[in-house]
């Protein structure tokens, strides 16, 4: 029994592990087109009938345009019922999306449960805001980062089971993690943050106690409580520069809505347009491409190679990129990673197109440079911008925000998504390459001028940076 509630104790203390995990099951599901895409286009279909050319390609882009459309109710759905709860509820969304595919055989219903995991794609803003409000500055970049580590756990557990075993078995497979992942979530507690929010004070200094393993009554709480309250409360004037409006008293100020919030707040709004560009790359960088259609893209890239072998490596190597993302994301910062990053990923989308255009070299040139692509991408595009949305706004506006940023990425998403296969037919598989090098150079020239770092900062000193040229360059 003691050895019982020991374990438990020391997984209540790994909040970021069980959070992001549900990253991994959405990784899961959102990669599961391209392990059941050669199934259903056959005639031994395991449903009641072939799917049709665009049945397939919602297929892979429906869960965008749930997503769009449950997105604008996220920011309500987080601050209505919490971090932890919010989380509970799109897992247990997850599990009735794998019941029905386990349930009915017909083409609606897998495509209804594609458009039903889809809404657990505002996981993307939940799990990097909760993860931010908990963990010190220092590391809070590597924590919020296991969103892309686990989502890479979750695509090789979707290659490997699409690869190894049959379809029905891969389903239950699937079934029984997400319900693992709700029992696990049971046990996290709620953002010290979201808890002073609501006026929990005393909530608060528990849950922060709690995770950092030390009394209430202690100076390391006192002293992060007083930081929230600030962060809380601040001060907003129009007619000042921001610098100034950064005071770090702890009064009471008047509530102000949201769009009246980004009217007085010049560094806002700039920060706000800075991560629409930012999560505009995590789409058209391509590499989302390569995930849900990793096993017929393999196919066509590298034929002297077995699809699932490809597409199993390829996750393998996401992984590894996750971890190397989650050191480097403290240890070089967030705009030198993104930059230099995403000069390496148009350098890869360059040769790759030329390999697969003109096939200069073996193929193994290609899986090389697509493995490389996965890297570069997966450290600088692939991480950067849900870390760095998470930490630039306040809080009184953080909630909409994020879900503005994500309502955008995830229309991006079924663009490039539902046009990709019209695209290939059209221009060649080396041609979609160039697209993607020309967008990954453009990132980097914008990073330069526009991103400013944010790494070991407090929310207030970051948006500071954002609010002059001056500030930008003192800060």
């Amino acid at each position: 029994m003691d050895y019982l509630t020991c374990s438990i104790l020391e997984i209540q203390q790994r909040p970021p592990f069980l959070v992001s995990y549900l990253c991994m099951t959405m990784g899961i599901m959102y990669t599961w087109p391209s392990s059941v895409l050669g199934l259903f286009s056959s005639s031994n279909t395991t449903l009641n009938r072939v799917m049709s050319e665009t049945e397939l390609s919602l297929l892979g882009s429906l869960s965008s345009i749930s997503a769009v459309v449950t997105l604008p109710f996220s920011g309500y759905i987080l601050d209505r019922l919490g971090r932890k709860y919010t989380c509970i509820t799109f897992s247990l969304l997850q599990v009735s999306s794998w019941a029905i595919v386990i349930a009915f055989k017909t083409v609606e219903a897998v495509l209804t449960s594609i458009f039903i995991s889809g809404v657990t794609s505002c996981t993307f803003i939940v799990i990097p805001l909760y993860v931010g409000e908990f963990c010190q500055e220092s590391i809070r970049g590597s924590m919020a980062s296991g969103v892309m580590m686990f989502f890479g756990i979750g695509m090789l557990i979707s290659y490997l089971l699409g690869g190894l075993v049959q379809y029905e078995i891969m389903n239950y497979t699937c079934l029984t993690l997400t319900v693992i992942g709700v029992l696990l979530l049971c046990y996290v507690r709620e953002s010290p943050l979201m808890l002073m929010k609501k006026g929990f004070e005393k909530e608060a200094a528990k849950s922060l106690a709690h995770y950092r393993s030390v009394p209430v009554s202690s100076k390391e709480v006192q002293e992060e409580m007083n930081n929230i309250r600030r962060i809380l409360n601040p001060q907003l004037d129009e007619n000042t520069p921001e610098e100034e409006k950064m005071r770090p008293d702890l009064n009471s100020v008047q509530k102000l809505s949201i769009w009246q919030f980004f009217k007085k707040s010049r560094s806002s709004r700039r920060a706000l347009v800075v991560s629409l560009i930012l999560n505009s790359a995590v789409v058209f960088q391509g590499l989302v491409v390569v995930q849900v259609y990793a096993q017929p893209l393999f196919e066509q890239a590298i034929p002297s190679m077995s699809a699932t072998v490809s597409s199993v490596i390829f996750a393998i190597v996401t992984v590894i990129a996750g971890f190397l993302a989650a050191y480097l994301v403290e240890a070089l910062g967030r705009k030198g990673l993104m930059i230099y990053s995403s000069i390496l990923a148009a350098i890869c989308c360059v040769i790759l197109g030329t390999q697969i255009q003109f096939t200069w070299g073996p193929h193994w040139v290609a899986a090389l440079f697509i493995y490389l692509y996965c890297v570069v991408y997966t450290i600088g595009a692939g991480t950067i911008p849900y870390i760095y949305s998470a930490e630039v706004f306040l809080p009184e506006i953080k909630t909409f925000a994020s879900m503005l940023i994500m309502e955008w990425t995830f229309m991006c998403f079924f663009v490039v998504l539902f046009i990709f296969n019209p695209l290939v037919n059209c221009i060649g598989l080396g041609g979609v390459f160039y697209i993607f090098a020309v967008v990954c150079g453009l990132t980097s020239i914008f990073c330069v001028f526009f991103m400013p770092e944010t790494k070991g900062l407090a929310v207030d000193a970051i948006q500071l940076k954002f609010a002059t040229p001056r500030a930008r360059n003192t800060v």
